[in-house]
């Protein structure tokens, strides 16, 4: 009998250890299987945040430099650019900031961009991309339409940007220019060139254009203004001086080129600059790279990164070939007649 009851405990004791063991298994197996579903929670997030899915909504902060057509064509361009590649409507939230020309909103709008936690920043034009630059290392900015990239310390390298910024570049066709301008008036030697000397970007094109024009036998005279209140008094002095005028792509001078037209009424000389706003207002041609389509390559070089690309070693998207625009009302004002072979190949003709 003591044998049995022995072998009774035995028994017991080896069911309570299987038990225990069981338990054990399945505690552990719990304990994997939450591990398992928080894991793919969380990867699910990451993913969504970088890719841009569906549940997701990405913050992109934008910084336009000075309000100028120009410039709201390129900002126009990167939100079609972004919904092209379906950050748009509630898929996407854009802070948009505009600071009007003012060097020091421009700092201050730069690090409230920052502080607004963007997963993106794009800097419309040299001095906001600059600006965002000086805001942050860490936060991914895209450059919409700089001229000068690594001259503005922007980038190290076009092909390899190095750090955390890479965008679009928009390199002003300066020799089509200059073909165009013997085209449309053969007869003009001296070419004043009108811009900021605020605007790195503007330095850059006017010594290109320079040394290209003197190449092709035009002399040119630099005219540079610190800020739109001097550049009524700098025509008058310029318009005495040159045979044409040729103007950069720069925001400054954009954003009052109301007054270099009002300011050449009676000098009557034709005016060359580098945006075809500036053409349908009073310029009588150029060649243009089409800000729109910059703006589209901008929001999907944003759109890029926002999906995993890093900055540092997305290249630069360059434009560098333009078409031509030419004013024919203006033409006729100041006596011009455009060859039959320059409004053909024109690509756009305003009348």
């Amino acid at each position: 009998m003591a044998s049995l009851g022995i072998e009774y405990k035995r028994e017991k004791w080896r069911k309570n250890m299987k038990n225990k063991r069981l338990m054990t298994i399945l505690g552990i197996l719990a304990v994997l299987a939450i591990g398992g579903m928080v894991y793919s929670s969380l990867n699910s997030k990451n993913n969504t945040s970088n890719t841009g899915g569906e549940s997701q909504t990405v913050k992109v902060g934008v910084l336009q430099y000075v309000s100028h057509p120009s410039l709201d064509l390129i900002y126009k361009g990167i939100q079609d650019g972004l919904a092209e590649e379906g950050y748009k409507g509630d898929k996407v939230k854009i802070d948009f900031m505009n600071a009007e020309g003012d060097q020091s909103k421009v700092s201050t709008m730069s690090k409230q961009l920052v502080a607004n936690d963007n997963d993106v920043l794009i800097g419309i034009a040299t001095p906001s991309a600059q600006g965002l630059a000086a805001a942050t290392k860490d936060k991914p900015i895209v450059m919409g339409a700089i001229t000068d990239p690594v001259g503005a310390n922007l980038v190290k390298n076009l092909d390899k940007p190095g750090g955390n910024i890479t965008g679009v570049s928009d390199h002003n066709p300066a020799k089509q220019q200059l073909e165009l301008i013997k085209k449309l008036t053969p007869d003009v030697k001296t070419i004043g060139a009108l811009y900021s000397s605020s605007e790195d970007n503007s330095k850059t094109q006017v010594e290109e254009f320079k040394k290209l024009a003197e190449e092709a036998g035009f002399k040119v005279e630099e005219y540079s203004v610190p800020s739109t209140n001097e550049i009524a008094s700098t025509m008058n002095v310029m318009t005495s001086k040159v045979d044409a005028i040729w103007i950069p792509i720069d925001n400054t001078v954009a954003s009052a080129f109301a007054t270099v037209v009002s300011s050449n009424k009676e000098a009557k000389k034709p005016i060359y600059p580098s945006a075809t706003a500036m053409v349908e207002e009073g310029g009588l041609a150029s060649v243009i790279i089409d800000q729109y389509d910059l703006g589209v390559a901008t929001g999907k070089m944003a759109a890029k990164v926002l999906k995993g690309a890093k900055p540092a070693d997305t290249a630069v998207d360059i434009f560098d070939t333009g078409k031509s625009v030419i004013n024919t009302k203006n033409a006729k004002e100041l006596g011009i007649t455009v060859p039959e072979d320059v409004l053909k190949d024109a690509g756009q003709v305003i009348e």
